[in-house]
């Protein structure tokens, strides 16, 4: 059986995409480069929530964004520096990582993930 292998892209609708692009390259570093993102190698998590989940922020909204970060600490005084509210809540961290939360200039919901040692299979 032939199977996908990996996300090929992340597909959205912006209501001024080159600014919210740019928002994404400046604030997070995706570094888009001809539309194309080269990502670090690693865990990709796909999981599908009950259409009655309150762990997206807003019941309209369908999806939400996870990054993956190698040090949320770092990140998250990156982001407060730049004046970006940052949400936490100790009961998002498990032993699969550390968890935090922004939004972008349009209201999208963007987890940031710092996998443990446990999730990486380093444990």
């Amino acid at each position: 059986m032939q199977k996908v292998v990996g996300i090929g892209g992340v597909f959205f609708r912006a209501k001024d995409p080159k600014a919210l692009a740019g928002w994404y390259e400046d604030v997070l570093g995706v570094d888009i480069n001809d539309r194309t993102w080269v990502q670090e190698r690693g865990q990709t998590v796909f999981a599908p929530f009950r259409v009655d989940t309150d762990y997206f922020s807003r019941p309209e909204q369908q999806w939400m964004l996870c990054f993956r970060v190698n040090d949320l600490a770092a990140m998250l005084e990156q982001l407060r520096a730049a004046g970006i509210t940052v949400h936490q809540q100790p009961e998002w961290n498990s032993e699969v990582g550390e968890f935090a939360r922004i939004h972008d200039p349009e209201g999208n919901p963007i987890e940031l993930w710092q996998p443990s040692d446990y999730s990486l299979g380093l444990m």
